[in-house]
């Protein structure tokens, strides 16, 4: 019986609930988030390679893979979906990722393909919006000299905020949104990047924040290496050359290496800018603005989302 109690939490059984909701969510979808949430820790030591056990269970994990997980119709061509397309953050400002932990009532946004460009995991569903934790950030966890503090992520709305709690209760506290703001406020003057993160064995949706830093962060590690785990806030920063005394100090808090000097000027790259904003709060001479790129994703705006849900 303590077994049972033990793996079947009030939360494990909130989980899978909701995830008998979902047509297509098969067991093994359910056993993956189960897995993931229960010993997130683990998981992502290993899928930052920072564990032992990595070199083992990466190609056991692509054999699974390859087994069980789902397959789309591209033309009349099959083709396996990737890890990136079912595990994902957005990035986002400071200001919408405030937005984000303060929205005050359930929503329900589904297929997102315009601001969340993955074919998997694109939904906005909030049940309690203001359930929310920090808990310890397992990317820093599984560095051996992380950034501090290490209690910045934030996970939000029901059933994941008691789902990790009820598991991780050493590692995570209930906070209330006053706090889930300060700590994105404190992030983001350590420069530090806001993603929105969302997971196809999470039930497809949001369910977190991550404050991110490079050195750290197991998905911007991945981005680096090729892997497309981040979509674009949907903006670019831009240099107003007339403010700009070139001192180069945004070149030091960018987390995407996307700033450079170039002839004396800083120069945006903007394949590699995600339009975070860091630069943009760095820049002690209002050198840099965030504008919108067309060529990139829709920005995460919950509130014009939430308003178009509401006029429809």
């Amino acid at each position: 019986m303590k077994l049972i109690s033990t793996l079947f939490k009030p939360s494990t059984r909130a989980f899978f609930r909701e995830a008998s909701k979902i047509a297509d969510f098969s067991l093994f979808d359910c056993i993956h988030g189960y897995v993931y949430g229960r010993w997130l820790y683990l998981y992502i030591s290993i899928g930052t390679g920072e564990h032992p056990l990595t070199r083992f269970i990466r190609p056991l994990w692509n054999i699974i893979s390859k087994i069980f997980h789902k397959q789309e119709s591209d033309g009349p061509v099959s083709r396996h979906v990737t890890f990136a397309e079912t595990y994902h953050g957005k990035v986002v400002p400071l200001e919408e990722a405030n937005r984000l932990v303060t929205i005050n009532k359930e929503i329900s946004l589904k297929n997102l393909e315009q601001v969340i460009p993955y074919t998997h995991a694109r939904d906005i569903i909030l049940y309690n919006p203001d359930h929310i934790i920090t808990l310890e950030c397992p990317c820093r966890s599984s560095r051996s000299n992380p950034c501090q503090p290490m209690d910045v992520c934030l996970i939000v709305g029901e059933p994941f905020a008691s789902f990790v709690i009820e598991h991780h209760p050493r590692r995570s506290r209930w906070i209330t949104q006053e706090i889930a703001l300060e700590i994105l406020r404190a992030e983001h003057e350590r420069g530090h990047v806001h993603h929105a993160f969302f997971k196809y064995a999470m039930l497809g949706r949001f369910y977190a924040i991550c404050n991110c830093c490079s050195c750290c962060c197991g998905a911007m590690q991945a981005w680096r290496n090729g892997t497309p785990m981040l979509a674009s806030s949907g903006y670019v920063s831009q240099v107003d050359y007339k403010l700009c005394v070139y001192c180069g100090s945004c070149i030091e808090f960018c987390q995407f290496g996307a700033l450079e000097m170039i002839d004396d000027k800083v120069h945006v790259n903007e394949e590699l800018c995600m339009g975070c904003g860091v630069c943009v709060s760095k820049c002690d001479h209002k050198a840099h603005l965030l504008v919108r790129d067309p060529s990139k994703s829709e920005p995460l705006d919950i509130r014009k989302l939430i308003d178009s849900l509401e006029n429809n």
